[in-house]
């Protein structure tokens, strides 16, 4: 089972991190390509034509690419690394993150509120809990995965999570199996491994299984 609790199959498509070294699976790496005057621009939807170059959706592995140039080596060419890169890719992250669950909640695929919540956990509806990381840490530990193979993501702010949901703040939220829950738990991930250190909004607990 790979990091934010989804099942990896043997033919997902691999690649290798150029900070790392390391083959590992898309769900957790973060596309990058040469963009217009050849800046080096962040793909999180993994679309943008040109040469895919991947990093580890961790925040040391960012920084490392950063700090020692490897975006030009992973190019094959020279190339110029925005000085808000790293605030390019969580902002992109984020975005994505929250369309995600934005579309599950009008498939209705997702919930928000603590009594809503409390009462698809209970009931068994909720496959992933998803609370605000600013949140009152004596409220959220009220509620409760509902298994063992459930994840938990922590890794948005209220009003962010609050923005999927069409309202001003949100602290507890819960999404259904589907589809759609697929995507936001994987996307979840990169997120947290973004911003778990260093101040990062997750503070360490973004996406996990229990």
């Amino acid at each position: 089972m790979s990091r934010g609790g989804q099942h990896i199959k043997r033919d997902d498509p691999e690649r290798r991190c150029i900070a790392t070294g390391e083959v590992q699976p898309k769900a957790g790496l973060i596309r990058f390509v040469v963009g217009p005057d050849n800046v080096i621009v962040p793909d999180v939807m993994e679309k943008l034509p040109g040469r895919g170059i991947w990093v580890a959706a961790d925040r040391a592995a960012l920084e490392t690419a950063i700090k020692k140039r490897l975006f030009a080596r992973g190019a094959k060419q020279a190339v110029t690394v925005p000085d808000d890169l790293f605030a390019q890719v969580e902002a992109a992250l984020v975005r994505r993150l929250v369309e995600g669950i934005s579309l599950a909640r009008k498939a209705g695929l997702a919930v928000a509120g603590y009594e809503k919540v409390k009462s698809w956990l209970m009931g068994g509806g909720a496959d992933v809990l998803i609370q605000a990381s600013d949140g009152s840490e004596r409220g959220k530990s009220k509620l409760r995965l509902p298994s063992d193979t459930s994840a938990f993501i922590g890794c948005l702010s209220a009003e962010e999570l609050g923005l999927a949901f069409g309202r001003e703040h949100v602290i507890h939220g819960a999404l259904a199996a589907g589809g759609l829950t697929r995507r936001v738990v994987e996307d979840a991930a990169k997120l947290t491994g973004v911003r778990k250190m260093g101040g990062g909004k997750a503070s360490g607990k973004g996406v996990k299984t229990t």
